[in-house]
Formats: C-alpha cells, structure tokens, sequence
C-alpha cells in the first residue's frame, strides 16, 4: 500500500495554521478525487483514492505533530508496507523556504522539523520521500512556535490555493513518472 501522509495537528484552531499544509494538501486530493478521509485508523483520518493510477491510502495523523511517526509506523505494520518508508509520501511545511516553494525529496533529514523527526525515529529509517512546502517568513522570526502555529493571513490564501494546486500536481508526477521527473520539475 502507498501512503500519502499529510501533517498537521488536529482541531480546528489549526484549521489554517503554516503547520497544516500537509492536511490541507490531503483535503486537497480528496476532493480532486472524491475520497473520503475520515476512517479511524491506527490515531489517524484515512481515506482511500486513486492517484495518477496508482491507489494509495490518504493520511492525516491526529497525534499532533511532534507523535507523526506513531500513527505512520502502526499504518506501515498493519498494511504491511514493503521496508520502512518504501512506499509513504509525508508532506510538511518548511520554515527553510520561501512562501510558495516546494521541494522534493527522495530522502534526507528532518531538516528540524518535528514531524518529521518523529517518523524518521519510527521507522528508523529516512528513507521515505518527502514532499516540503514553504512558510518561510520575510523577517527574523522570535517566536518559531508561534510563527508556524499561526494562521495564514486572508492576503496569503490565494497563494497558499495556488502553492496546493502545484503540489498535487507535483504528487501525481512523482506518482506517475517517479521522484527524479518530478523533482526537476518542481524543486
């Protein structure tokens, strides 16, 4: 099984929050494909869809973000996922690029993200590709957590709606043509 793991954090005070492009890129998918994500399973909303042909499980893990790897890791045993990470996707935000950016990659380190440590500790492994989209802000940030548990600002939604649209359209290319294609496209 093919995972397509967004993160985030659940509630919706998050709803908008820089954090949550993973699970707005989820929500994304399911409505350009009439998926439902809302099974329980293993501390998660999932949802099974069809992406560029190819079917995977859509993921959106409702232990917060720093516990990701727990809901992540139970998925992979109870689908049996062939090694660890082989067949998941995770998208997350990053405070390194610029708003609107993404960057694809077939492996790597969590770069300081939470999330993204958690599942690296779960599986033991990094290698899972990864999908980042940027929140980096125009000033010196004082309060990281703060910054990244924020809203969205109303003047930023059009660009947040187009950065989404892009990165789908990144996610079907990694799908169809693999992560090399879509990382000379995108990144």
């Amino acid at each position: 099984m093919l995972f397509i793991v967004g993160l985030g954090n659940p509630g919706p005070e998050y709803e908008w929050s820089r954090h949550n492009l993973g699970f707005m890129l989820i929500d994304r998918i399911a409505t350009d494909t009439g998926a439902l994500v809302k099974r329980r399973e293993c501390q998660s909303l999932v949802g099974n869809a069809t992406v560029a042909g190819e079917k995977i499980l859509l993921v959106k893990p409702q232990t917060y973000m720093n516990l990701s790897g727990a809901a992540v890791k139970c998925l992979q045993t109870k689908y049996e996922a062939d090694g660890p990470g082989s067949q998941i996707i995770v998208i997350s935000d990053d405070l390194a690029l610029p708003l609107g950016t993404i960057r694809i990659r077939p492996r790597g380190s969590a770069g300081g993200h939470n999330g993204l440590k958690s599942i690296i500790a779960a599986l033991n492994s990094d290698e899972f590709t990864r999908l980042r989209i940027g929140i980096q802000p125009e000033h010196e940030l004082g309060d990281t957590k703060g910054y990244v548990l924020a809203e969205f600002p109303r003047s930023q939604r059009p660009q947040v709606a187009e950065v989404l649209t892009r990165s789908a359209e990144a996610l079907q290319v990694v799908l169809r043509d693999g992560v090399d294609r879509a990382m000379s496209l995108y990144n």
